[in-house]
């Protein structure tokens, strides 16, 4: 589908602290598709900012001996600061505080209250101050907070409330009726199951002596706007509304990135209070995952927050937003380790994209004088040239297609895969030979072949590691950061010429001893895997010629993978669910380091349909994928094109 515009926002943070890997990982996202649409042509508006009012905010002022505008001054510096340093490009920040702000909030109020839609009246319940929401009797859970698990404090007072209720049949008919409202999936089906209990009214002010710090009620001063009602809004008084008609109908409607943790502020909250005003719905609410530590959400009490700051002072701004992108599959949790992040690295980036160009340069220097070819004068006749090339150009369709379907992971998987499908194909044409030779022309074709097709690579990996591919492509002799989207789908766009950066080692590897200590959980699978190993080579040793009647006696048989995820708790494993014929099941399979679990789905590999199902960490896999390995590399064996699925393996 081809768009004709791009609104993307992040949640606005809250200023009582600094910004953690949560933050970091949603901000670096939104940047991420929207330097796509950008570099696809598509006119993109980027938003992200600070929510300044409230308790919490209050509170942390008062604890640090200032006014709360001090404090949200103080603190919003933290991540302008780190926005930049994550090379972020956002199109506005917005502050809840700033009168832009203010006053379409306090219009938005005074027309709901002009409708009949606020109104006042007395409550009586429950309250979280650190979620700074109130809760009925049945929403707790063990008498806590529902959302945070932290005790709950009972009020009674006057306030004001937003007739929600009123919106409950229209909100399930509005979500089932667009599927793509609430995604993924399971985040919709979970908003539907909230919306299946009775949904009340929302209370929507504080009274000011008990919280001063908020936007006033434009038609009672004694109060000030419940936070939520207030930060929701930047989305739509950043984009213009009431006051920027032309700006406002060119951007709106918008995406809302958001965690997990605030679907339903967003996905009931918002909706019902955009359709009292008249308002457009969203495009679209997805919710991710958590960043983990092992499988411990990360928090200030357990003293396991990730800071990006110190990441990027080690590791550098580009490998760590390549490893947030790649790691988590969008929806899901993930789990950070820097152990992990070293393995990605150290295997996608310096082993695979790293080596290919340093292989490139090299050869070049070595066997041309350091001068690539006119693009004039090499062409892909053969087969080997166009499969490479295919590669390439099947990594640019999967990233159109994985931004539509927000699975950002997977397409940046495939072009992991096309880069590796080049350095194949340098081993396989290998040009110290073809130099042995003297084969000079196919010299100059097998390596324009492999530097055409990292520029394409380069191409579709600048949203990711804008620097470090701004850099790659100028080693190659391409002007400027970032392609013309439509280049890359063009042979011959990488000049001829001298290359200016023949010693460029783009992605130096991190050696392991300079990493912390792995998790417990990884020690443990680290020593199961050497036990099975040492089983393995024992089992070598042991091999002797089989009869045609003992091999017979295995099933082997095409399977489709139809879906494939992390084994929590572990590094290496994979759970897969495969169909066989018309029978589905579940496998595990050590692959995690090899494959992510995006690039597997839709693969027809081989397996070993009647081996005894066992139980690996207490999930049964019933059969064995078939593998090949050397050294440090291993690759799924599959079949040489299209067949069904459980077709015998002969």
């Amino acid at each position: 589908m081809r768009r004709d515009k791009f609104y993307i926002t992040t949640p606005i943070y809250y200023v009582n602290d600094r910004p953690h890997i949560g933050h970091a990982y949603t901000t670096i996202l939104a940047d991420v598709l929207a330097r796509y649409h950008r570099l696809m042509g598509i006119p993109t508006f980027f938003l992200t900012g600070t929510d300044e009012h409230g308790q919490k905010v209050e509170r942390a002022a008062r604890e640090a001996g200032i006014t709360p505008q001090e404090q949200a001054d103080r603190t919003v510096v933290r991540f302008r600061e780190l926005w930049k340093r994550l090379q972020i490009t956002n199109d506005d920040f917005i502050r809840t505080t700033e009168q832009r702000h203010k006053r379409v909030v306090q219009a938005l109020l005074q027309k709901l209250f002009d409708k009949g839609e606020i109104y006042e009246g007395e409550y009586d319940g429950w309250y979280c101050t650190p979620c700074e929401r109130f809760f009925t009797e049945k929403d707790l859970v063990e008498g806590n907070c529902p959302e945070c698990h932290r005790p709950v404090e009972r009020i009674k007072e006057k306030n004001y409330f937003f007739r929600m209720s009123r919106y409950q049949d229209w909100l399930i008919r509005y979500i089932e009726e667009h599927p793509g409202f609430i995604r993924p999936d399971f985040r919709r089906n979970e908003t539907l199951g909230f919306l299946a209990k009775s949904l009340g009214d929302l209370c929507i002010s504080r009274p000011r002596q008990r919280l001063s710090w908020g936007i006033d009620l434009p038609f009672d001063k004694d109060y000030v706007t419940y936070v939520w009602f207030d930060a929701l809004v930047n989305y739509i008084s950043a984009a213009g509304y009431r006051f920027e008609p032309a700006k406002f109908e060119r951007w709106w409607p918008a995406i809302h990135l958001i965690g997990k943790d605030i679907l339903t502020t967003h996905s009931v909250y918002w909706p019902t209070r955009l359709r009292a005003a008249g308002v457009d719905m969203p495009e679209m609410i997805f919710a991710h995952g958590w960043w983990l530590v092992g499988e411990s959400k990360m928090s200030k009490s357990l003293g396991n927050v990730v800071n990006p700051m110190d990441m990027i002072e080690k590791y550098g701004v580009d490998a760590f937003r390549y490893y947030l992108i790649v790691e988590m599959i969008l929806g899901q949790d993930a789990s950070f380790t820097e152990e992990a992040f070293i393995r990605r690295y150290n295997t996608d980036l310096a082993n695979d994209l790293g080596n290919a160009l340093s292989r490139v340069l090299g050869m070049t220097r070595r066997y041309l004088a350091g001068t690539l070819p006119n693009p004039s004068l090499v062409a892909l006749e053969r087969s080997e040239d166009q499969a490479v090339w295919e590669e390439c150009q099947k990594a640019v369709e999967g990233i159109e297609r994985c931004l539509e379907e927000m699975r950002l992971d997977s397409g940046v998987a495939g072009v992991a895969s096309a880069v590796r499908a080049v350095n194949r194909y340098l081993e396989h044409q290998k040009p110290w030979e073809l130099r042995k030779r003297g084969d000079s022309a196919r010299i100059r074709q097998v390596l324009y072949t492999a530097g055409e097709c990292l520029r394409v690579c380069a191409g579709l990996l600048q949203p990711v590691m804008p620097s470090k591919m701004a850099a790659l492509r100028g080693v190659l002799g391409l002007a400027g950061g970032a392609p013309e989207w439509r280049d890359l789908r063009q042979w011959g766009k990488l000049p001829g010429g001298s290359l200016p950066g023949t010693g460029m080692i783009l992605f130096p590897r991190i050696e392991r001893s300079g990493a912390v200590e792995p998790a417990a959980t990884e020690a443990r699978e680290r020593g199961v895997e050497q036990a099975e190993n040492r089983k393995a080579t024992d089992r070598r040793k042991m091999r002797q010629n089989v009869s045609f009647e003992e091999f017979s006696r295995l099933d082997l048989r095409t399977a489709k993978i139809l879906n494939a995820e992390k084994v929590s708790g572990t590094q290496k494993l994979l759970r897969l669910e495969v169909l066989v014929g018309d029978q589905r099941r579940q496998l595990v399979a050590g692959i995690a380091e090899h494959y992510r679990p995006g690039e597997l789905v839709g693969k027809t590999i081989v397996i070993v349909a009647n081996l005894e199902p066992a139980r690996i960490r207490g999930i049964e896999s019933q059969g064995m994928l078939l593998a090949a390995s050397k050294g440090e590399r291993l690759r799924l064996v599959t079949v040489d094109g299209e067949i069904t699925s459980g077709a015998v393996v002969k």
